[in-house]
């Protein structure tokens, strides 16, 4: 069974850092992986994403400030906030797709005090 876990959430101060981390097991591989963050009220939106073959891009609202990376041996992709500012607070869910299957994990709280 495939499974996406998020870790590395919190509450971090603006202009601060944070790295999110997303394990995947019960799956070889991805063709992508990348996350998602949805604040209170609002619908889920695209963050960042990066295929297989180590290309990447982002959202607008967080290029420049976020990397997203993977680390294949260990099936995990992270994804590292720098600058954050209060609206970044949202929960942050890693999604991965392989062929036309969509995966998500449970999400991970990230709040950003002004």
């Amino acid at each position: 069974q495939v499974a996406l876990q998020e870790s590395g959430g919190g509450l971090v101060q603006a202009e601060g850092s944070l790295r999110l981390s997303c394990d995947a097991s019960g799956i070889f591989r991805f063709n992508a992986m990348g996350w998602y963050r949805q604040a209170p009220g609002e619908p889920r939106e695209w963050v960042a994403r990066i295929t297989d073959e180590g290309r990447t891009n982002y959202a607008d609202s967080v290029k420049g400030r976020f990397t997203i990376y993977r680390f294949d041996a260990k099936n995990t992709v992270y994804l590292q906030m720098n600058n954050l500012r209060p609206e970044d607070t949202a929960v942050y869910y890693c999604h991965g797709k392989r062929g036309e299957y969509d995966y998500w994990g449970q999400g991970t709280q990230v709040t950003v005090s002004s």
